[in-house]
């Protein structure tokens, strides 16, 4: 693993594989570069894969104060510049990973080559504001483990938990989140919807979505696909974390969306 200092922020990173093309993965709120490690294998024999934990995430940089998505987006612009790739990507994201990868397609159209989105949040309802900032607050008074059982029975639900040793180990790494920057991801959501930029996408996208996702299930993810200009989109049978709850068929999912684009 690496350390960088780019757009006012320390990142760590990864960069793995060789190929023509390169692809850059965006984890989780509440994850980090690791989120990818079992779906790594199955991307990066053919292309470049750029990985980094996110401002505020793992061993990044913490967040004091507030963040933005423009923030979280040039970030990904900056590390990119500074390793010397600044033609076209392909991203995939999860979850706030997603997001953050329409947002930097619509920042940066002409870097964009295509998108693999699985149950990207952009942004929350009306109705779920207020109880998005309670969550922050909670965080902020009580730590990771004041909501750790009420936001893993939705994003982790056991039917998903096909390995009691891969959940153990994801909810102990999930505890070890800043509380402050947890938070502030959490605010940035509130404040800010980008759900409106799924119909400026101006390159090939597919949306997935988990059938065991309680935050954000196909009812929710298939009509922001269709959102998208000849947007795709695909069931998988996972949950909000599938990159670790069902690595296989994230991975399969990728590398025929972007095999089929040329990437």
């Amino acid at each position: 693993m690496n350390w960088i200092e780019v757009n006012g922020t320390s990142l760590r990173y990864d960069v793995s594989g060789a190929g023509p093309s390169t692809l850059v993965l965006i984890h989780e709120m509440g994850g980090t570069l690791d989120s990818w490690d079992q779906v790594l294998p199955a991307l990066n024999h053919s292309r470049v894969v750029v990985r980094h934990d996110t401002r505020g995430a793992g061993l990044s940089e913490k967040i004091k104060g507030s963040v933005t998505w423009h923030q979280m987006a040039d970030d990904v612009a900056a590390l990119l510049d500074a390793l010397g790739l600044r033609g076209k990507v392909a991203l995939g994201g999860i979850a706030v990973g997603a997001a953050i990868a329409v947002h930097f397609a619509v920042r940066y159209p002409e870097r964009a080559a295509a998108l693999v989105l699985h149950g990207p949040a952009v942004g929350v309802n009306a109705d779920r504001r207020q109880a998005t900032l309670d969550r922050a607050a909670a965080v902020e008074a009580g730590g990771m483990r004041a909501v750790v059982e009420t936001s893993l029975a939705n994003s982790y639900p056991l039917v998903v938990r096909h390995d009691a040793a891969v959940f153990a180990a994801f909810r102990a790494r999930w505890l070890g989140n800043d509380p402050a920057s947890f938070a502030a991801i959490n605010r940035m959501l509130a404040a800010e919807s980008i759900a409106h930029e799924l119909g400026r996408i101006a390159c090939p996208a597919l949306l997935t979505a988990g059938r065991h996702d309680g935050l954000r299930p196909p009812s929710v993810i298939e009509p922001m696909a269709e959102q998208v200009p000849g947007g795709q989109y695909l069931t998988l049978n996972s949950g909000h974390f599938a990159s670790v709850q069902t690595p296989g068929l994230v991975a399969q999912a990728m590398h025929s969306f972007l095999h089929a684009a040329g990437l």
